[in-house]
């Protein structure tokens, strides 16, 4: 999977690199707690410049989006931000888009590097449709701007508005400007942090090749229960009518004592049978928040009582909350 290259703004004073799947931008500069207080505030901006921008256009664009996603956008409105995914055939989840409309275009910003295998997809399925798929990762930068905040969007640039923030899709070539005129910046580190906080799952961290979306707690949000024709659908509505699916993402309150974070994949078990006890779920991702210490997201089976203490990696405590009911 191929990515464009590093961010300018990894140039700015203090950055460091970002590591995994945020490569290519910072993970902080310098502060990461004041950057996730500045974000909560409503304050600065990130760097998301990294992730894969997808527009799809033409006339049928809309239509023909419905048939393929799990979400119902036949009728999205210009300017109405939405979240979709596509499936497997039997129901689990392969890409996560974040979409808008801007009457004209329909803009997505995807997991790096997650760009060609969904282009590729999409370009299997055209058949006869008026639609034309282009990735717009090489020119088009997203940049996160927090909820509360008073910045403006340059103009022409399509905004994608959510109750945590809007994303912008920006001309590569503005970004190093819209950083000096918008700062300060924050890294991946406080978004990841504030992200976990919202109990927000993102692909290939929350998922892996066998998750379906009522784990994660996304019927509703991202899939619409009152469509069909789409893949993967047969499952989605078996799970939803008839039974319960096989693990539930829960939000993690960690011992604060512990020096290093778990990290994605450590195991999850019932302190009551100890570290060497049986692994019933692994943690997702884990951050440092500002107000609430060391927390993480975990996919635990469902069947682990919702008030259970637990352990995570070599013997860390852990409380949890519950994000999809048992």
């Amino acid at each position: 999977m191929e990515r464009h290259s590093k961010s300018p703004l990894l140039s700015l004073p203090g950055a460091v690199p970002a590591e995994g799947p945020d490569e290519g931008v910072a993970a902080h500069y310098g502060d990461p707690f004041r950057e996730q207080r500045a974000l909560a505030d409503g304050t600065g901006f990130v760097d998301l410049s990294h992730r894969g921008v997808v527009t799809v256009t033409g006339p049928d664009r809309l239509s023909w989006l419905h048939l393929l996603l799990t979400q119902h956008v036949s009728d999205l409105p210009p300017g109405r931000a939405t979240q979709a995914l596509i499936l497997s055939p039997h129901g689990h989840i392969e890409h996560a888009l974040y979409l808008v409309d801007d009457g004209e275009t329909t803009w997505a910003h995807v997991e790096p590097g997650t760009q060609d295998a969904l282009i590729a997809y999409l370009e299997s399925m055209k058949f006869f449709y008026k639609v034309e798929v282009a990735d717009r990762s090489a020119d088009i930068a997203v940049v996160h701007l927090p909820a509360g905040s008073i910045a403006e969007a340059p103009e022409g640039v399509t905004v994608r508005e959510t109750p945590y923030g809007r994303d912008l899709f920006l001309p590569r070539e503005q970004l190093t400007d819209f950083a000096a005129a918008h700062g300060p910046a924050a890294g991946a580190l406080a978004y990841e942090a504030l992200r976990v906080e919202g109990h927000r799952p993102r692909l290939g961290l929350e998922t892996d090749h066998r998750t379906i979306p009522h784990e994660l707690g996304l019927i509703g949000e991202a899939v619409h229960l009152q469509k069909g024709c789409y893949r993967g659908q047969e499952t989605v509505a078996r799970v939803h009518n008839l039974g319960k699916p096989p693990r539930r993402l829960v939000f993690l309150h960690l011992d604060g004592s512990e020096v290093h974070l778990p990290g994605h994949g450590a195991p999850v078990r019932l302190a009551s049978d100890g570290p060497e006890g049986r692994q019933l779920g692994f943690v997702t991702t884990s951050a440092r928040h500002h107000e609430l210490g060391p927390i993480a997201l975990a996919l635990v089976k469902r069947n682990v009582p919702v008030d259970a203490p637990l352990l995570v990696g070599e013997g860390t405590a852990a409380s949890q909350e519950t994000v999809v009911e048992p």
